[in-house]
């Protein structure tokens, strides 16, 4: 099992397409990566270094997870929003920095 990676990027100003290359390269180039998707807010991927189905699966299904998660936390303690999310499945661990306007999403042994 891979050491996980720290993944904590801050979206709170636009960042410049030579800027969003640079944080892709060096997250999908650490060891145990297996993949990272960058999406709008509303799903549609920017950047990503898996497949096309692979990468609808993940910006459809992350969008609706943050979504839900969003409003859970919101529901529990209003004012609160997500920051982070980190999820450990049997294959892989997924870790989501969403934005108001982007999600990065890095997939890791």
């Amino acid at each position: 099992r891979s050491r996980p990676i720290a993944l904590k990027v801050k979206m709170t100003t636009t960042f410049h397409r030579s800027e969003v290359e640079d944080i892709f390269k060096k997250l999908k180039d650490l060891d145990g990566v297996v993949g990272v998707v960058v999406t709008t807010s509303e799903g549609a991927a920017i950047k990503t270094s898996f497949d096309n189905v692979t990468t609808m699966q993940y910006a459809t299904l992350v969008t609706r997870l943050c979504e839900q998660a969003r409003s859970t936390l919101r529901d529990l303690e209003p004012g609160n929003d997500l920051t982070f999310l980190r999820m450990r499945t049997k294959k892989h661990e997924i870790m989501i920095s969403p934005d108001k306007n982007y999600f990065w999403v890095v997939v890791q042994n």
